[in-house]
């Protein structure tokens, strides 16, 4: 064996993936895209996202699973956790004492939430006090075109959604930043500090009632959101209101080979384990999908990874088909579907290029997470990793390795860790991104695609 066949059968030459691209995968990719797009254009909050999920199940066939109902093979339930998060599944021909086979995501993204009393005025102009959730680099913050999503509890009990700054003739909201003609002392400071948590003051307005008095631009605001929405201030105390950056999903750079938007993180992967679970037919093991909410804050709380609103969900399953819960845990599999890090040459100093994710060279497979010395992390073991790389090499899915930049230099989690903490082997994997948790994140179309093959590929398994 000369030296070429022993390097082409020793040594790994990965590939980008549009060597290998054949124009109807394409094509495949292109619709699929387009579809992700239009969904993250609707879905910018983890309701949005939930909503959306509970629509297109039922057009696709899927029931709410009702505790003590019966199940069979190929019957397609879903549980709506409180309209934050949203949990399915497709039933397998086997029993679940034999495991399923499960995609998690979260639906969760970094945004600035309204503090509870938000409204205030101040020198005549007119303000939402905000508490930023998850990490965000906060100057990315100011100056961009901000929307108002959420919901609103009022006196009367009512519940009332408001979307205000998407459509193209609602007004933008907006944090303000200092001019550079005055900025030298501003200039000094850390990126950190440049701008502070209770500067992201969003800004609703200028122009006062006519009358006498004080907060009279406050008061006008009140009387618009009033006219519109039915709103006393009073409601926001038992309100759900988040700024988000405004606008569409678009294509990015002249080839249009990227996307571009607010919150690929991480309902890129969420989208990926939706679409093949939808016409999907009997799988051997029962497919699940989760799409979680909080897990930028850790996973907690009732609509989080944490929650044992999984537990309860699985063990309906189990009950409706006389499985027990705990050999169902034993014998499954999840792929906790999250974004990695894409090398960015522009700061190639953070990353190890031989262990980075790039993009368009597949769905990225990231043995661990955590930081530094793996705090954190859920750290999958040998087989895990060989069972995904034998499942996706099988189903002809490009994929490649990833870790979290250079050990020293930080670091993230997911949602497997939790998981994996219930006895679930898990393996984490997704799509790689740039500019991960700016209000505009960029990802391949290829990397997208494949993933959506990836989780796919792990229902199937």
């Amino acid at each position: 064996m000369n030296i070429e066949e022993l390097r082409q059968s020793l040594l790994q030459a990965p590939k980008n993936g549009y060597a290998e691209l054949t124009d109807a995968q394409r094509a495949e990719m292109e619709t699929y895209c387009k579809g992700y797009s239009d969904f993250m254009t609707a879905c910018k909050t983890e309701r949005e996202a939930t909503a959306w999920t509970v629509a297109t199940a039922e057009a696709h066939g899927f029931k709410p699973l009702v505790p003590g109902m019966t199940l069979k093979p190929g019957d397609k339930v879903y549980h709506n956790n409180r309209g934050k998060s949203i949990l399915l599944a497709v039933m397998g021909s086997e029993s679940l004492n034999s495991g399923a086979n499960i995609c998690a995501a979260h639906v969760d993204s970094p945004r600035m939430d309204l503090k509870p009393n938000p409204l205030y005025e101040d020198s005549e102009i007119a303000y939402f006090k905000t508490h930023y959730y998850g990490g965000i680099k906060k100057y990315q913050w100011a100056t961009i075109p901000l929307a108002l999503h959420g919901v609103v509890y009022r006196k009367d009990g009512s519940v009332v959604t408001i979307t205000i700054g998407e459509d193209d003739n609602d007004p933008i909201l907006c944090v303000s930043d200092l001019l550079i003609h005055l900025s030298a002392d501003q200039m000094k400071k850390t990126l950190a500090e440049g701008i502070s948590g209770e500067q992201l003051n969003v800004i609703l307005g200028t122009e006062p009632l006519q009358g006498e008095g004080s907060d009279l631009v406050k008061l006008h605001i009140m009387k618009l959101l009033n006219e519109k929405y039915g709103l006393i201030e009073s409601d926001f105390l038992s309100a759900e209101l988040t700024m988000v950056p405004a606008g569409k999903c678009r294509e990015v750079g002249l080839d249009r080979s990227l996307l571009g938007c607010y919150g690929h993180d991480d309902r890129v992967c969420a989208y990926a384990e939706i679409v093949p679970l939808l016409t999907m037919g009997t799988p051997k093991h029962t497919a699940v999908c989760i799409l979680a909410d909080k897990e930028e804050i850790g996973s907690v709380g009732i609509s989080g990874m944490q929650s044992t609103a999984f537990e309860t969900f699985m063990q309906d399953l189990c009950d409706a088909t006389g499985a027990n819960l705990n050999r169902c845990f034993e014998n499954s599999f999840c792929l906790s579907a999250d974004v990695s890090n894409a090398y960015d040459p522009n700061f190639a100093e953070t990353c190890d290029p031989r262990n980075n994710s790039k993009l368009n060279y597949g769905v990225a497979i990231c043995k661990y997470t955590g930081s530094r010395g793996k705090g954190g992390a859920s750290d999958a073991s040998a087989e895990a990793m060989g069972h995904v790389r034998t499942t996706l090499n099988n189903a002809g899915v490009k994929w490649q390795i990833a870790t979290l930049g250079k050990v020293d230099q930080g670091g993230g989690g997911t949602v497997a860790a939790y998981m994996a903490n219930r006895n679930i082997v898990t393996v984490d994997a997704g799509v790689p991104v740039l500019c991960m948790h700016a209000p505009m994140e960029l990802v391949s179309k290829y990397d997208c695609y494949m993933t959506m093959l990836a989780c796919q590929a792990i229902y199937l398994a």
